[in-house]
């Protein structure tokens, strides 16, 4: 159902609420490097005040920003207004992003003024800007709320397994009380018990083996490592693939943090060597000329789950591209995008082999149809037992937050 936001009109931002600014620039906060030059890449990209009102003109130009009913007027209004206007417009924006903390600007002392002449060199170049931990959290929701939305889920809960366990929710059938659980008495079963074996009689002799308890369902927990490609083929062959992967994280991120408290999510990158990367700084990763270390991601995401004491541990993997490079014993790089490498499959199935022993489930996200890729994933979930998803940039969340909400676990003792 569509919502209707009513806000105060004012002459120098038209009206314009600060979420709605801020989903309207998603896809700027979380750009991955898809519109840079090649020799552009950075891994953490440090954008301009000037950058940031650009895409807030873009937005304005595009019509989102407007009631469908109060577009066209709001346009023609927005084209009619002089290049002054329009200046102190973006200002009056950017001013209520971090007012509202959904922005920080590094010199918040210097006055916001629009640059004169040729982009690039006036005062708002030199500006930096980054998003908060508030603007992540708000985009995370956004994110959750739509994909959940399209796929008719309306409320999601913990993880359920096979398992019975006593506690106080109850929903299995009751057992005989054993030393350790929880004392949730079933009232009915214990007197039943005592009448069965005594009669029906006053006073009731209870003894130790009447006491029954309720059962409920035993819901797991669960640690999640998060692995990023962030190697140059995603964003190659005309596709932006990096930047749906990161609105996922910050869905996932989310979905964690306010309905799994119990489990945790940690996030690598990886491309020529892997690192782990804090949820606040997905905003301002973006690709770059890199090549695809698997390896080095599966060993740095087992180092993490080995320090969670959690019943299920697990790595989602989000590629699009073949094993390339692999980190050799004397701290080398050795490379090789032309097929699957015998040297690089093998060393990286090694990983695999390791997280099988140590109980890490891995399940597969590509975005990419290979013929050779997808042998090397089926060897993957092979060993693991894991699953491997073949998808789009566009399903990929649904298919991620489905996988994650719906997995029934092995039996945990």
């Amino acid at each position: 159902m569509k919502s209707i936001k009513y806000s105060r009109y004012t002459g120098e931002d038209f009206g314009i609420d600060a979420q709605d600014l801020l989903q309207a620039l998603s896809d700027f906060f979380l750009q991955s490097g898809f519109n840079s030059n090649y020799s552009q890449f950075m891994e953490m990209d440090q954008r301009t005040l000037e950058d940031l009102k650009e895409a807030i003109q873009r937005a304005l130009e595009s019509g989102d920003l407007f009631p469908d009913d109060q577009m066209q007027q709001m346009l023609e209004k927005l084209q009619a207004m002089s290049p002054e206007q329009v200046a102190q417009l973006l200002d009056s924006l950017v001013q209520k992003l971090a007012d509202e903390g959904h922005v920080s600007i590094s010199h918040p002392d210097q006055p916001i003024e629009q640059p004169k002449g040729g982009g690039g060199n006036g005062p708002d170049s030199k500006i930096k800007f980054e998003v908060t931990d508030k603007s992540l959290d708000f985009l995370g929701f956004k994110t959750l709320k739509d994909l959940l939305g399209s796929l008719g889920k309306s409320s999601f809960g913990r993880h359920d397994t096979r398992d019975l366990a006593t506690g106080i929710e109850s929903s299995g059938a009751s057992k005989q009380y054993e030393f350790g659980d929880t004392m949730n008495l079933d009232i009915s079963e214990t007197l039943f018990s005592a009448v069965r074996r005594e009669g029906s009689q006053v006073p009731l002799n209870l003894e130790y083996r009447d006491l029954h308890v309720h059962q409920c369902e035993y819901q797991s927990s669960c640690a999640t490592v998060l692995m990023l490609d962030c190697s140059h083929s995603m964003i190659l062959y005309g596709e932006d693939r990096f930047t749906p992967a990161k609105k996922v994280a910050l869905a996932l991120a989310h979905l964690i943090r306010t309905q799994y408290p119990g489990d945790s999510l940690r996030c690598v990158l990886f491309h020529d060597s892997a690192e782990e990367l804090d949820i606040s700084q997905l905003a301002r990763v973006q690709v770059g000329p890199y090549y695809t270390n698997t390896r080095a991601g599966l060993i740095l995401a087992q180092r993490l789950l080995e320090r969670e004491r959690k019943d299920m541990r697990q790595i989602v993997m989000i590629t699009d591209g073949k094993p390339s490079a692999l980190t050799l014993e004397d701290g080398r790089m050795y490379r090789n995008a032309f097929g699957l490498d015998p040297l690089v499959i093998s060393k990286t199935l090694e990983e695999v082999h390791r997280c099988k022993r140590q109980g890490i489930l891995i399940n597969t996200f590509m975005l990419a149809s290979d013929y050779g890729l997808i042998n090397f994933v089926q060897k993957v979930t092979e060993i693991c037992r894991g699953k491997a998803y073949f998808t789009t940039p566009y399903t990929l969340g649904q298919y991620l937050l489905m996988d994650y909400m719906n997995r029934k676990t092995r039996t945990v003792h």
